[in-house]
């Protein structure tokens, strides 16, 4: 594909999730970003030495801890105002106690990532019990979203809890063909302040940086609360959301049969 066609592609694609969205002064997602684990096994800068391809101003948004039905639930509405998508890193033992809110994140068009069964400081276990965390953590993720439980993620996208691993626990998921997911920059919202001061703290992150991948926690009452005025921002300071999604697997050549 030449350049023109590839631009003009991009375009259409804009312009069809731009006429998605009913709102014509919405920020919206300006587009998206397909992440391989062959190009870019583990991104975010707080963590390692690379990043999602950004340009300046382009962000990706992240929430960990999820699903909590009474935060969550303001986290999509205020997303879906804007139509804006993000990507959830969800904890399996939250996402076995919430199935129906497992399916409204994908059903709003949101990327479901994996975060563990019960949020363990990874670094801290044994490799088995790590895996079995692993495990059990996307297990339990895909039952409530597809009904079937199985360890291979329909999204290949992991955070360690408190950005704690090991080589091994990094190299384990890097063979299962797992994306880590760092952060680039974050709202501390996990510390005790009002959500005034959880703006005014990652819009100046933000601002500083000029891009990145974000992490939230939308089970996070103050986080919640500051969603409208924090895309507002965004779209107010010319910043483009960016969707990130698993990159397609590779097609079987006729030779490989």
């Amino acid at each position: 594909m030449s350049m023109g066609a590839a631009l003009a592609a991009l375009a259409s694609t804009t312009s069809a999730k731009a006429a998605d969205c009913p709102r014509k002064d919405a920020l919206g997602t300006s587009r998206e970003l397909s992440v391989d684990v062959k190009a870019t096994p583990r991104v975010g800068l707080k963590s390692f030495p690379q990043t999602l391809p950004l340009a300046d101003h382009e962000v990706v948004l992240t929430f960990d801890d999820g699903p909590y039905p009474p935060t969550t639930s303001k986290v999509l509405a205020a997303l879906a105002q804007e139509c804006v998508r993000a990507t959830f890193f969800l904890i399996g033992q939250h996402a076995s106690e919430h199935p129906e809110m497992v399916k409204r994140i994908a059903r709003e068009g949101h990327t479901i990532g994996h975060h563990t069964w019960s949020h363990p400081f990874m670094a801290r276990i044994p490799l088995e019990k790590a895996t079995s965390e692993i495990d059990r953590g996307i297990a339990a993720d895909e039952m409530a979203l597809h009904g079937a439980s199985t360890t291979t993620p329909s999204t290949p996208f992991f955070r360690f809890p408190y950005f704690e691993s090991t080589p091994a626990e990094l190299d384990l998921l890097q063979s299962r063909g797992i994306v880590v997911f760092g952060a680039d920059l974050w709202a501390s919202d996990w510390e005790e302040m009002t959500p005034e001061q959880e703006l005014k703290l990652v819009t100046e992150r933000l601002a500083a940086a000029g891009k990145g991948i974000i992490l939230f926690h939308d089970p996070k009452a103050r986080t919640a609360a500051i969603m409208p005025a924090f895309l507002r921002y965004l779209r107010e300071n010319g910043y483009r959301v960016v969707h990130v999604v698993p990159a397609a697997p590779a097609p079987r050549s006729a030779d490989a049969r």
